[in-house]
């Protein structure tokens, strides 16, 4: 719907949302969620490309007879300075399929992964580097 009246109702609740959140200090303000949106501009599409790439990965292993898979858990470097920072890495670990984030802590995820392969990328750390920009680092 994009009557005036209904976007005007979605503006204001978003500005309700805001306003109730600073007020209330749910986001710490060294953190900037404004700012790390408009730096997500970038980092969306080279996300969507690695989700496509262990996408078409996972399903490699799946249709192979012998299904090569090596299940394994792994702890990998954070070095984000930021609580929304460090959420954004652990989610996008996790929105790759073949990995997920199992236990975040201030500078480090564990990350279960369906192939030892699958953690070369991770363990590389360019998913972290492009959360840091995210950050402003």
């Amino acid at each position: 719907m994009f009557k005036p009246l209904m976007l005007a109702f979605g503006v204001a609740s978003c500005l309700l949302a805001a306003w109730i959140n600073s007020r209330l200090q749910v986001v710490d303000s060294s953190e900037r969620p404004l700012l790390i949106f408009l730096r997500m501009i970038p980092y969306i599409p080279w996300l969507i490309w690695q989700v496509v790439k262990s996408n078409i990965d996972v399903a490699k292993r799946i249709w192979q007879k012998d299904m090569p898979i090596s299940p394994t858990i792994v702890t990998i470097p954070a070095s984000q300075k930021t609580a929304l920072g460090l959420v954004i890495h652990a989610n996008s670990i996790t929105m790759t399929p073949g990995t997920l984030s199992i236990d975040v802590e201030p500078g480090e995820i564990e990350v279960h992964a369906l192939a030892q392969e699958t953690l070369a990328d991770l363990q590389g750390g360019e998913m972290d580097r492009r959360v840091r920009k995210l950050e402003g680092a």
